[in-house]
């Protein structure tokens, strides 16, 4: 079995934030309004330094800049607006947009330690925010994104190198770890994984489909062509598996049509795979 720890960019995720500010004298900025179109959503956030440091990102390294003065000067939270509609007549947003950000120069850190702390346990977790006029009071987290793949060759090698490169848990079993027509056992996964196999020997698939199955996992996938997408359901069926069961599977995988190289192949499942995680933010 490969494993690959959980590294994904602090710059690209808001859960990095929240956990930096759990650390004593770091403040949190979240975008609790936007007026017009933002290239980031409701919600997000990035967390300031007591020297100034950032972990997260909003923008284009402008804003961040201006909310790092912002929480230094900050003596307690407030909502303020830039861009479109702002006081701030010499400080802009390319885009034209404008956003309401919550400053918070001392966030509430036992409440963000067990927001952390119920993410680290794979559940979903909330933080209020200081009550204030606002599009948003709570902010919700989900888990981040884990993938449980399962099969054999240069396909399965090229999405592991991708989800690690991404910084995206993975874990790749091949057929050494695997006994056919057993389940796989001592593995999990929750309502944020993804289960993607890809096998060529097809009769590898039956028992690791009923396990992923049987789990909350929002994405099931298998490669395979229109006889091995026919064969492998009509041997689901025939175990008693049923059809909304059985709809579950995606098969063809990915979102490029017909992918014939194992590196196409790879960045179509990764994109596919994304795109309906990114579907379950709770602030999309």
């Amino acid at each position: 079995m490969l494993a690959r720890a959980d590294r994904t960019p602090a710059w690209a995720d808001d859960r990095a934030a929240l956990r930096a500010a759990c650390e004593p004298g770091v403040g949190l900025c979240t975008i609790v309004g936007i007026e017009g179109s933002f290239s980031r959503r409701l919600g997000a956030q990035l967390a300031v330094h007591p020297d100034g440091r950032i972990t997260g990102s909003l923008a284009d390294g402008c804003l961040e800049r201006q909310l790092s003065s912002e929480v230094a000067q900050a003596s307690g939270p407030v909502v303020k607006r830039f861009g479109s509609g702002s006081e701030l007549i010499d400080f802009r947003l390319p885009c034209g947009s404008g956003l309401d950000v919550l400053i918070d120069p001392e966030p509430d850190r036992e409440a963000c330690r067990a927001a952390i702390a119920l993410l680290d346990d794979r559940q979903s977790a909330s933080l209020e925010l200081p009550v204030m006029t606002s599009d948003l009071h709570t902010r919700r987290y989900i888990p981040a994104l884990r993938l449980q793949l399962f099969g054999e060759g240069p396909e399965l090698e090229a999405l592991v190198s991708l989800a690690d490169a991404a910084g995206i848990e993975v874990s790749a079993h091949g057929k050494d770890a695997l006994s056919l027509g057993r389940r796989p056992a001592g593995l999990s996964a929750d309502a944020w994984t993804a289960a993607v196999l890809l096998f060529h020997d097809h009769e590898w698939e039956q028992a690791i489909l009923e396990w992923a199955l049987g789990t909350p996992a929002f994405y099931i996938g298998a490669q395979g062509g229109f006889e091995a997408r026919r064969t492998r359901l009509e041997r689901l069926a025939t175990t008693g598996v049923p059809a909304e069961q059985r709809g579950r599977i995606r098969s063809p995988v990915g979102v490029i049509t017909h992918s014939r190289e194992p590196g196409v192949l790879a960045l179509s499942v990764l994109a596919g795979v994304v795109g309906e995680y990114e579907a379950l933010h709770p602030h999309g």
